[in-house]
Parts: C-alpha cells; structure tokens; sequence
C-alpha cells in the first residue's frame, strides 16, 4: 500500500493505530518497568516508616536505658577489682604489703600454698610471716578487712619475738625495739576462672629489712 494513495482519513487512521502501538510498546518496556520500580521503593518506604514509627517508641526510654548501662559497668569494674578476672598475683602481694606498712608491721615472707579451683573461682593461698607490735598486727588484719580486694586470714600463730618458731617462724631477725610478736597466717585470695589453676604463683625472696 502506498501512503501516498491514502486519503486524508485513512492516513489519519494509520497514524493513529502507529501512535498506539508505540505507546502500547512504551507502556510495557519503560513505563511499566518504572512504576513497577516506583512501587518496590514505596514498599520500602513504607516499611521503613512503619519501623521508624516502632522504634520512636523506645525514644524516652533511650536516657534511661544509658543510665543503667553505665551503672552495670560501673558495677562490673568494682566486681572485677574484688574478684579479678585475671591473674594478678603481684597486685595482690603488694596490696598486702601496703596494708602491713601502713599499719606498722613488717612482712618477711610469701611462699605460695597450691591453689584450689572451685565452681565459680579459684583460691590463691599464700603464706606470710610477719612481725611488729601487738596493737599493730591488730591494726594491720582490720586493713586487709576492709580492702577493696577480698583478702580472707586464716590459720594464725602469734609468737613472742623471743621465741619466733612458736609461730612456725622460718628465720629469726633483729627485730626492732617497738617490736613483740612475730606471726604467720594463711592469706587467700580469689581469681575468676580465666586464671589456670595449674599455673605457678610467683615466690618472691624475703623483703630487705629497712
């Protein structure tokens, strides 16, 4: 058929019918690929409004929720300082030795005692002989009660400084004028189970008289 030959009507006919096609062919490949588009990012949309609107709920809540995470940090660091998660022997040696040269006592030696596991911690023994006066040796056991790590006293033996083996005294010193009892007593303290039972304490040598 030559467009040529057509008369104005059917030409206008044919234009038309081209003109449908081509939006009919537009419609299914660009238009509707679009809206399809337009619709899965207003679903998106839509769901993240709605989460959005969830979590607004929990906004009051937000300063408080703060407050009682810094609050559970704070009591974990205080349970980690009394009850240690890992090995810190020397810490707990001179913790001791500052409690007893605080109190006027004088620490002669540590000997490490086998350390004992139990469900939820584990028990490092040590040990100490000491001297000084009598009141002092009072003074220093009320220290170590009331430090912030748990110390725990067992198994004392008070000799006078005239006769020091009485208290399973290892040496005899020249013991100062103020001084007159020598002791020995079982220190305990406590580790989490990070710490391997099987692991050596450190046995430091006796500390030089000042």
């Amino acid at each position: 058929m030559n467009i040529g030959e057509l008369t104005g009507v059917k030409l206008l006919g044919v234009l038309l019918l081209v003109a449908a096609l081509a939006t009919g062919g537009l419609y299914y490949t660009v238009y509707k690929s679009q809206r399809d588009q337009n619709g899965a990012a207003q679903f998106k949309l839509q769901a993240k409004l709605r989460e959005n609107a969830e979590l607004e709920a929990y906004r009051p809540k937000l300063a408080d929720m703060e407050r009682q995470l810094a609050s559970l940090k704070q009591q974990l660091e205080i349970e980690r300082r009394i009850v240690p998660d890992e090995k810190e022997v020397d810490n707990f040696m001179r913790i001791v030795s500052g409690e007893a040269r605080k109190s006027g006592v004088e620490v002669r030696r540590y000997t490490s005692r086998p350390y004992v596991a139990k469900e939820f911690y584990t028990e490092v023994p040590f040990e100490v002989e000491f001297d000084g006066p009598y009141y002092s040796m009072l003074g220093f056991f009320d220290r170590l009660g009331k430090a912030e790590r748990i110390v725990n006293v067992a198994n004392l033996l008070v000799a006078s400084t005239r006769k020091p083996s009485d208290a399973k005294a290892k040496h005899t010193y020249q013991y100062a004028p103020g001084e007159s009892v020598v002791a020995t007593c079982l220190t305990t303290t406590y580790f989490s189970h990070d710490l391997d039972p099987a692991a050596p304490a450190s046995k430091p040598g006796p500390p030089a008289k000042k």
